[in-house]
């Protein structure tokens, strides 16, 4: 595919700064020369400028423009560095693989309840991101004009207002759908499951990111499936690999995060979502979309779902509110395409509902509360929290440190000498006061020992730097002995 005009000149300053042309503390050329040098528009300038600031390239001046920043010892993972993220060759996919991480994933969410610990390893970021009063306010107003028959009208599809919300961002994000397309969902997790139910049972295949989210390799563990790992490089799954496990597997359901993926932050281009959705399509294989960090892009592009590129309904999408705007509320929706009656009928033997009041209290923020305002700061503070761990990690971390480079979310993936047992290092941690997540519960197969997950946007911006700094000299310190293969 080719690459966007902002792209290549994004790549062309990456080069001049990689080859010393530019070197750290000059500044970087002016808006108004780099229009005149590569003759683009401003516009152009600013979104190359963003994504090199993304990948902590350039750093921004008030009233001053943007300037060269000290290039890292560690090396930060980027689009054009295609390996593996466990350092590991992939040329063939593991054999199917039955999942068993829940006692690994419980001893970490039990130590992120402890708020004496440092919670890198969390899945949330800092609370007081969140708009809790103003959440709170329209909560009120909306239940002040509730109608009572709707306390029940609404429940199996959802409250019809926070639908037509949802099904206008949608619209944002070139996927024309109608409220009675959107179902809601006691969180994205509910919606995953049922999607999963839907088209499978006990026993079958899977096909799903190697590192993944640890809660859906729990939710295959559960339902008693087999995973299919497919390597995740920086440019997200593998699709060719993909392929390659359709061809020797009977894969019944694919599962996959398109955007900012957890735990890497990789992101797949449009040219790969198209690919994805040509080839599961071709072989009539429903795809679950897992889009939970959509809105927590950095820069001024949206990424598009995957199920923007569905024109046969076989991608069933999933997302909710808990990431960017209301943990607590525990609000998703699915759009399951042609599994739509399907969906419907499992959560009507579940669940039933979520909370009316929640759905209500959304409705009436997403309408009247500043939303987009509230996501833009959002998003600028993660990428501030973002720059801030990036840059610790590279003074304090050993040299032959990898970091993966996110376009959004909240998560680094770091790879670690092969000689640390990340396993080791989260109890070392862990006594130390620091949560961090262990790249082996990302994994049906227990891969990535040297792996780990950290959480950029838990930690107010002056507390990232000693985080960082502590759980590097655990990794120098002699009393590491022990988390070394």
């Amino acid at each position: 595919m080719k690459k966007k005009r902002y792209e290549k000149l994004a790549e062309d300053i990456a080069a001049l700064i990689h080859s010393g042309v530019l070197q750290a503390g000059e500044r970087a050329p002016s808006i108004r020369s780099a229009c005149a040098s590569w003759n683009v528009s401003p516009a152009t300038v600013f979104k190359a400028y963003y994504l090199l600031e993304s990948r902590g390239l350039i750093q921004a001046r008030a009233k001053s423009g943007y300037y060269v920043l000290a290039q890292p010892k560690v090396v930060v993972l980027t689009s054009n560095t295609v390996t593996t993220l466990s350092k590991k060759s992939a040329v063939a996919v593991n054999t199917p693989t039955i999942v068993q991480v829940s006692d690994l994933v419980f001893s970490l969410l039990e130590s992120v309840r402890d708020r004496s610990i440092v919670p890198l390893g969390s899945a949330f970021p800092d609370p007081v991101l969140f708009p809790v009063q103003r959440l709170a306010k329209s909560a009120a107003h909306a239940l002040r004009f509730v109608q009572p028959e709707t306390l029940v009208t609404d429940m199996p599809l959802g409250v019809l207002d926070l639908r037509r919300q949802i099904a206008q961002r949608y619209a944002l994000a070139d996927v024309l759908l109608s409220p009675d397309e959107v179902m809601i969902t006691t969180g994205a997790m509910e919606a995953l499951n049922l999607c999963l139910q839907a088209v499978t049972k006990p026993g079958d295949y899977v096909a799903i990111e190697s590192p993944a989210f640890y809660a859906s390799l729990q939710v295959l563990e559960r339902l008693q499936l087999k995973a299919v790992e497919i390597p995740v490089d920086v440019q997200g799954m593998d699709i060719d690999l993909l392929q390659q496990a359709l061809t020797q597997y009977p894969v019944k359901a694919c599962w996959l995060m398109s955007s900012f993926q957890n735990p890497t932050g990789a992101s797949l281009s449009d040219a790969k979502k198209q690919q994805l959705v040509e080839l599961l399509t071709a072989q009539q294989i429903p795809l679950i979309e897992d889009d939970v960090y959509h809105e927590l892009y950095f820069g001024n592009v949206a990424p598009k779902p995957v199920k923007a590129f569905d024109l046969e309904g076989w991608v069933m999408h999933c997302s909710s509110f808990s990431k960017c705007l209301a943990p607590g509320y525990r609000v998703g929706w699915v759009s399951a395409g042609r599994f739509s009656q399907q969906v419907q009928r499992l959560k009507l033997m579940t669940t039933i509902s979520p909370s009316i009041p929640a759905q209500a209290a959304l409705a009436d923020y997403l309408q009247h509360g500043g939303y987009d305002r509230h996501l833009r700061k959002l998003r600028q503070h993660l990428q501030q929290q973002y720059q801030a761990m990036v840059e610790a990690i590279q003074r304090h971390f050993p040299a032959d440190t990898q970091i993966s480079a996110p376009d959004g979310g909240y998560f680094l993936w770091l790879t670690l000498n092969p000689a640390i047992n990340s396993l080791s290092l989260f109890q070392q941690a862990l006594a130390a006061g620091i949560s961090i997540a262990p790249g082996p519960m990302f994994s049906a197969s227990q891969q990535f020992g040297h792996c780990l997950r950290l959480n950029y946007g838990a930690l107010a911006l002056e507390d990232i730097e000693p985080a960082i700094k502590r759980l590097a000299g655990l990794i120098e310190s002699k009393k590491l002995a022990g988390a070394f293969n």
